[in-house]
């Protein structure tokens, strides 16, 4: 039946009018809770890593809206300097996007529901998109800039104008990017006829979409009021089906919204709403785009959820408008709910046949024990476990440049009071019975700026019922194991020395010999026997390792004889540096290719001891010859291992 609707959905666009403009994508998704920190030094970057882009892609993608705190990466006023890390970090992501086509739109994201867009942002929004601009205007015009998401609580009249001035600061600077600009209201179809006539032509207009609100929102706590005890409204309305309002929304508007259902919870309705935006487009002839849609699925019915999107996906796909659903992972995910969010295991395959994505092979997860060594920090956290932890007045960086002892970072922590972590949460959980049995050990560099620094290290396991308790396996890292004299120290403790510490469980339980071994949820590093203040610590390489056969020749479980440290400066004109780490004594093969994948220079050809290495590349080619600008290719391969990064020439 889908296949047939396609058709019919194709025929229909085909004989569309076309608009001013064709948009240079059609379906994709939002990648939510990456960039949406604090600060850049709380990115979580290894959440998502390009074998994701890839599987993203797979799905039928071709666009990714990654939402940015942009506002939150700066210094603050009055300067608003963009941290250098989040470039650092953002490169990497337009980097897969160009490696695999795919078009990525940087969304500034820096909102808050419950604070009213001001006119002084002006003061924040041009210094900023004067920065992106100068740093991504010689990218590929696969990079798209959004101005703002959702601007509310501000005249449509003062923001048209402050969106002006953004697209003049943007061109002032780049000439060749798209720019996404949106309507205030919350990017309301509504106020789309408010924006001015923009005399840019190099512009997509966009819109978010979440109607009827009491069913795509039902059970969210961030909403005005709370709606976390609004459940099983059904799309489209079906009388007997409808719940009675919750008490403590009477008297609300929610409570209106529900008595006005019958009329508000239709195709028709849904339809006609999206009519605004294609009215739009086609009066103004220009091309529109659905940056968001989605339905919470907390408390919303399954089936008609899925069928939701199908509605709305569908006549977007009839009338040419691209969407970008909201979100990947997270409440409006394509995962299912309470899944650990696997591609492999968990996507939810009737959301994705509603929305007419690919569907890849699913599989039955099963949680087996690890045996090959693993790497919770290097430099970044590493995929599968997410960061976080209690500060409790301390301070926590991920990204601390401050003397590594290997690669561009190394975790530092300062003045925790007592009880203050550093968490690392595996998701999925680890079974780490068969690396205690066979004498794994957890490892690990260290320096510290005082002897009197205590802390420490434990994993803690799966809770799995009402009887049991998120038990501890532990042990202390005090000027007995390291002197903290400002210099790195290398810990190696057998996962069999760690004891029982017991359990924090809404009130303290002593160890009762209930650990497993099988189920570890986190590993953790604690202030346990005293405040911090004062002290500070540094962590490098946070791995779990295997002693027998040497941590120094394997990197997750791989025999390796490099690292690759640092390329610099990408892009170059006279020369640019690559730095390495050497292991162990072996061969790494150093070539530069051309995007045709011919060879255009070898850099090295001799065997290098163990330590650090430093080549270089003048743009010249194996005769001595000036090459042209333009991207290259440089790839580090060993007998196990190979890296190829992209660098961009100009002369």
């Amino acid at each position: 039946m889908r296949f047939f609707k396609r058709y019919v959905i194709l025929f229909l666009v085909c004989a569309l009018p076309l608009f001013a403009q064709s948009l240079p994508f059609t379906k994709g998704v939002n990648l939510t809770n990456w960039f949406q920190t604090e600060n850049a030094h709380e990115i979580q970057f290894k959440r998502y890593t390009l074998h994701d882009f890839e599987n993203i892609k797979s799905l039928g993608c071709d666009v990714i809206r990654l939402p940015i705190n942009l506002h939150a990466m700066t210094s603050g006023a009055p300067d608003y300097d963009i941290d250098p890390l989040l470039f650092i970090l953002l490169d990497q992501v337009v980097d897969w996007a160009e490696e695999l086509n795919i078009s990525l739109i940087l969304d500034n994201h820096s909102f808050d529901p419950a604070t009213p867009t001001e006119p002084t942002i002006v003061n924040v929004l041009v210094p900023v998109w004067q920065q992106m601009a100068q740093h991504f205007k010689n990218r590929s015009k696969l990079i798209l800039y959004e101005v703002l998401n959702e601007p509310h609580g501000i005249d449509d009249n003062v923001w048209g104008v402050i969106q002006q001035q953004v697209i003049a600061t943007i061109r002032a600077e780049d000439s060749v990017h798209t720019i996404v600009v949106g309507p205030a209201s919350w990017n309301s179809y509504n106020n789309l006829q408010n924006l001015p006539e923009y005399a840019d032509t190099n512009l997509i207009y966009t819109f978010h979409f979440y109607d009827p609100f009491v069913f795509t929102h039902q059970g969210a706590s961030w909403t005005n009021p709370p709606m976390t005890s609004l459940a099983g409204v059904p799309f489209p309305y079906v009388e007997n089906r409808m719940p009675a309002c919750p008490q403590d929304l009477k008297g609300t508007w929610i409570e209106s919204a529900l008595n006005d259902y019958p009329n508000t919870g239709t195709v028709g309705y849904v339809r006609a709403q999206i009519d605004k935006a294609i009215t739009f487009a086609e009066q103004r002839k220009v091309p529109v785009f659905c940056g968001e849609l989605g339905v919470y699925m907390e408390n919303s019915p399954a089936f008609d959820r899925v069928f939701w999107y199908q509605i709305v996906t569908d006549y977007l796909n009839q009338h040419d408008l691209p969407w970008t659903l909201w979100d990947y992972h997270g409440g409006f995910g394509l995962f299912k709910k309470g899944s650990n969010g696997l591609f492999e295991y968990d996507l939810n395959t009737d959301l994705l046949d509603a929305v007419g994505f690919n569907i890849p092979p699913q599989g039955q997860y099963e949680l087996k024990p690890d045996s090959l060594p693993f790497t919770i920090y290097e430099d970044y956290v590493n995929s599968y476990i997410f960061s976080g932890g209690w500060k409790n007045g301390g301070f926590i960086d991920f990204y601390s440049d401050n003397a590594p002892k290997s690669g561009q970072f190394c975790l530092y922590w300062s003045n925790a009071g007592q009880y203050g972590t550093v968490s690392f949460d595996f998701r999925p959980n680890k079974d780490l019975s068969y690396l205690k049995a066979h004498d794994f050990a957890l490892r690990f560099w260290v320096r510290g700026n005082s002897p009197a620094i205590s802390f420490d290290v434990r994993f803690i396991d799966t809770k799995t019922g009402a009887n049991d308790h998120p038990w501890r396996m532990k042990t202390t890292i005090d000027h007995s194991v390291v002197p903290f004299d400002g210099r790195w120290h290398v810990v190696q403790i057998p996962l069999k020395s760690f004891v029982e510490g017991g359990s924090w469980d809404n009130g303290w339980y002593d160890p009762i010999g209930a650990f497993d071994w099988t189920a570890i949820d986190y590993f953790e590093i604690v202030a346990e026997q005293q405040n911090m203040t004062g002290q500070e610590v540094w962590f490098d390489d946070i791995q779990v390792v295997n002693p027998a056969t040497g941590f120094e020749n394997q990197i997750d479980g791989q025999p390796t004889t490099f690292i690759l440290e640092k390329i610099y400066p990408n892009p170059f004109n006279n020369q640019i540096v690559f730095e390495l780490l050497r292991t162990m004594p072996g061969y790494v093969k150093t070539t530069i290719f051309n995007l045709s994948g011919e060879k255009v220079k070898t850099l090295n050809r001799r065997l290098r001891s163990a330590g650090k290495m430093r080549l270089s590349w003048q743009g010249t080619n194996e005769n001595g010859q000036s090459v042209s600008s333009g991207v290259y290719l440089v790839q580090f391969k060993d007998a196990n291992k190979t890296i190829t990064k992209k660098i961009l020439l100009i002369r």
